[in-house]
């Protein structure tokens, strides 16, 4: 099978729903996973897996337990260490690439009602390549 090229706009498009991920690629034990956050998520780390966050549109806030809060804006990415307790948080719907191993679940160790398994992206091959 022949790589074919993935249309960022026509994926997200492609599902609704917030911090509900989808597995839009697989490589070397990592995963690339798209989510529409809006809102406040849960203060949470992983604690044996860096996490970095690549926003395609919109505004991130990354709240830190330890640290201050930082500004990720479209076009730029922040990678979270292992171990640090992190929040992510957007005040208007912001689209994010994330890139993580396929072990990672996105509430960390803190786990509960938010958890959710990243489910496969359901598009087609001819969507994508719009």
């Amino acid at each position: 099978m022949t790589p074919q090229p993935v249309n960022l706009a026509a994926a997200f498009a492609s599902f609704d729903g917030v911090y509900a991920p989808r597995v839009a690629a697989e490589l070397n034990g990592q995963m690339v996973k798209l989510a529409r956050i809006q809102g406040r998520f849960v203060m949470h780390s992983h604690p044996h897996e860096d996490e970095l966050f690549l926003v395609q549109r919109g505004e991130l806030l990354m709240h830190f337990e330890d640290g201050p809060t930082r500004t990720i804006r479209e076009g730029e990415f922040i990678v979270v260490p292992r171990g640090v307790r992190h929040c992510p948080d957007a005040h208007e719907e912001c689209w994010v690439l994330l890139f993580e191993p396929a072990s990672t679940l996105n509430t960390g160790d803190v786990g509960g009602e938010l958890t959710r398994d990243a489910v496969p992206l359901a598009i087609s091959t001819d969507e994508a390549q719009l």
